[in-house]
């Protein structure tokens, strides 16, 4: 674990706290444990977390029972925002609810460490994780279909008194996310950007009965297959051009295979493809992303195959023993949150080198100009380039 940085002993604890979160993985120097969107979001909420966190508390108490206070946090990285509220404001009962597992690792390991583990409650993207909340802290995310639903949750079953405060990078925020918002609020407005992040803050939920938006369900014509989509997943409930390549390479793929991983499985469209015409072969479909596995489970009973698709949410395979699988197939992002960075892919080829049986083959689709085919060689075993456009290189890689 990396040595946490030095702590100002003229420090306020909510600064000497964020001073010793770590990042997790902690290989990973294109992430970091705290940004200024966290302090942000932290000190324009501040009155607002002050006040739910004493409503929180029951006459005569310190604390509200775990899960039942009346601040819930989305998406915070690795715990700058849960733990932040905490030692502010003495907050207990704070509803957590992360889309990625190393969100949760990280927070999960920073809350050991500051003796804070019960503090919050883990609770799914609902009704339980919002209902009679008065504020949530939001890390805004890339996607506007994942911000879409997380509004019209927050819209659906928090208290009408509810405030949003939803921060990010001023580099990657449209006003496509006002509009967005304002589409389950009445106000919706930018506070001042400070270190190049801005918050958005919303208030006056608009009630509504109707059908969420999420999951999405689309049918894709050429490979007759159904997509089920929550608005986290990557892609959506579309073919991204990166796993339709790597389909055209689908009947060359470990042709004796029994057992099979797509790793980073998004909605489960490249498990779907190799499970549906061979019946004999068991596909785990594994991801970090809660939204993508919930969308690869919906997917695999969509096209009645879910007896045949077992639907994994974990940390690079971790669960996976050891040279077990005949195949993996792996379209490997190249941003960790909103950095660039290739670490995600390199840890994906280890674990694949891992479960690999010798002689196992991992079949990889990636940009071409990111020149992964000495990581390849390296972590798993010989790799040559089976495919090319313009744009991808497909790979496959023997387990030596």
């Amino acid at each position: 674990m990396p040595t946490p940085d030095p702590v100002d002993p003229a420090s306020s604890p909510r600064d000497a706290l964020l001073a010793s979160l770590q990042r997790y993985p902690f290989d990973d120097d294109s992430l970091v444990a705290v940004d200024a969107t966290d302090r942000l979001l932290l000190d324009e909420a501040a009155d607002a977390l002050a006040a739910a966190a004493a409503d929180a508390k029951p006459a005569g108490t310190d604390a509200a029972p775990s899960g039942t206070g009346r601040i819930v946090v989305v998406d915070d990285r690795f715990g700058a925002l849960t733990l932040g509220t905490a030692v502010t404001h003495g907050a207990t009962g704070i509803r957590v609810h992360q889309d990625l597992l190393t969100g949760e690792i990280g927070l999960d390991r920073n809350a050991e460490a500051a003796g804070l583990q019960g503090a919050y409650a883990r609770l799914p993207l609902g009704e339980e994780l919002f209902a009679g909340a008065t504020v949530v802290l939001l890390q805004l995310p890339r996607s506007l279909a994942a911000l879409r639903e997380i509004a019209e949750a927050v819209a659906r079953w928090a208290d009408p008194s509810v405030t949003l405060f939803a921060g990010g990078r001023l580099k990657h925020m449209t006003t496509a996310m006002n509009g967005v918002l304002a589409e389950s609020f009445t106000e919706v407005r930018a506070t001042y950007a400070r270190q190049k992040s801005r918050v958005l803050v919303a208030g006056g939920p608009l009630q509504t009965d109707s059908t969420p938006t999420y999951p999405v369900r689309e049918h894709v014509t050429d490979l007759d297959l159904t997509v089920v989509s929550y608005g986290a997943a990557f892609a959506g409930a579309s073919l991204d051009i990166g796993t339709r390549y790597l389909l055209d390479f689908l009947d060359r793929m470990a042709p004796e295979a029994s057992r099979a991983v797509d790793l980073g499985c998004g909605t489960g469209i490249l498990a779907a493809a190799l499970a549906r015409p061979r019946p004999g072969l068991t596909v785990i479909a594994t991801d970090q992303s809660d939204a993508a596995v919930r969308s690869a489970r919906e997917t695999a009973l969509a096209n009645g195959l879910d007896g045949q698709i077992e639907v994994t949410r974990d940390d690079v395979m971790s669960g996976v023993p050891d040279a077990s699988v005949d195949l993996v197939v792996c379209n490997p992002p190249f941003h960790d949150a909103a950095a660039v960075s290739t670490n995600p892919a390199h840890r994906m080829f280890e674990a694949a080198g891992r479960v690999l049986r010798p002689g196992g083959e991992l079949w990889t689709v990636f940009n071409s100009h990111l020149r992964y085919r000495p990581a390849l060689a390296r972590m798993v075993g010989p790799t040559d380039g089976v495919g090319q456009n313009p744009k991808f290189t497909v790979t496959r890689s023997v387990r030596r």
